[in-house]
């Protein structure tokens, strides 16, 4: 994937969660999961696709010799920031040293 590509993508929702955070506040954005079935089944949807990313995250670090476990934790603690900066520091496929 394109770094530039994931770069934008951090700047931008950087930005969205900073604007989150000053004006709801941490609490005021766990809050809004609750006030609807919509709310809610937004935040079920991203904590599905978490989980898959992070599944995948798991089998390409043990692969390419990284440590899995504080991509995963991190990705528990900030959500979907954790996966976006394992692409951006993930060597490519030509850089991953193969198995002989």
């Amino acid at each position: 994937m394109n770094r530039v590509l994931i770069v934008i993508t951090l700047i931008l929702f950087g930005g969205l969660t900073a604007v989150a955070v000053w004006t709801d506040g941490i609490v005021g954005i766990f809050s809004s999961i609750v006030s609807s079935f919509g709310s809610a089944q937004i935040f079920v949807d991203l904590v599905i696709a978490l989980v898959l990313v992070s599944v995948w995250m798991w089998q390409d670090a043990k692969a390419t010799g990284r440590n899995p476990l504080p991509w995963i934790v991190a990705t528990i603690l900030v959500g979907s920031f954790s996966p976006l900066l394992y692409l951006l520091t993930r060597k490519s496929s030509e850089q991953v040293p193969k198995d002989s």
